[in-house]
């Protein structure tokens, strides 16, 4: 929050803040079974998984209120769906729209309506890769818990533009993850036409600086 405060008020503009479930989310969809393509029809599962997501939400523009930040929530459940293949398809005008009256949009991982399987899990990741098309992004940044994406020797690797040259070296997350890890986020960056960087939150401020810290995927 810091760092996000600072940065706009040294004159960084349009930005948009997606985060993930954490043990929020995550927790709540793994119990109950529900991925990003395992849905549930039960009402009380969705409210569930979308409530602890809202509580996380709603603790992240505190942060950012409190730094002068003018932040506002945007909740997927209500904006995004997929179709019966699995496609997504979120809309972005009220997010433009808020950009354009100077406001820092927050989504967040969450479930949506799935048709045919209820509702499954929507990836802060995938909304990030919709959001960076659809709003014509610059750069992208995936602040993690990780100083970026790390070989086997835990070294991290500078520039990834080759899924399959890393895969090996790509495991899940450490903690509940529904949503698919590392792999995941970097097959995500590598479908984007803006170039993208992993890295950890001690690199955060340079990120928004306008350096390209941890791991550069392009």
């Amino acid at each position: 929050a810091d760092a996000i405060a600072a940065a706009l008020e040294a004159g960084l503009d349009d930005l948009v803040v997606v985060h993930g479930g954490g043990s929020f989310g995550h927790y709540n969809a793994s119990e109950r079974g529900v991925s990003t393509t395992e849905g549930t029809h039960d009402a009380s599962a969705v409210l569930d998984i979308h409530g602890a997501m809202k509580t996380l939400n709603q603790f992240v523009l505190s942060r950012l209120l409190e730094r002068d930040v003018d932040a506002v929530p945007v909740h997927p459940f209500s904006a995004a769906h997929r179709d019966r293949e699995g496609q997504l398809d979120l809309a972005t005008g009220q997010i433009e729209t808020m950009l354009e009256e100077g406001f820092v949009p927050v989504l967040h991982g969450d479930v949506i309506a799935h048709a045919g399987a209820g509702a499954t899990v929507i990836s802060g990741d995938e909304l990030v890769a919709v959001l960076a098309r659809d709003l014509a992004a610059d750069r992208v940044g995936l602040c993690s818990t990780v100083p970026g994406v790390l070989d086997e020797d835990n070294a991290v690797i500078d520039r990834i533009d080759d899924f399959d040259a890393v895969a090996a070296v790509l495991g899940a997350s450490d903690a509940t993850d529904v949503t698919g890890g590392m792999a995941g986020k970097v097959r995500t960056l590598l479908d984007l036409d803006a170039e993208a960087s992993i890295f950890g939150l001690d690199a955060l401020e340079s990120f928004l600086d306008g350096e390209n810290p941890g791991t550069t995927i392009d």
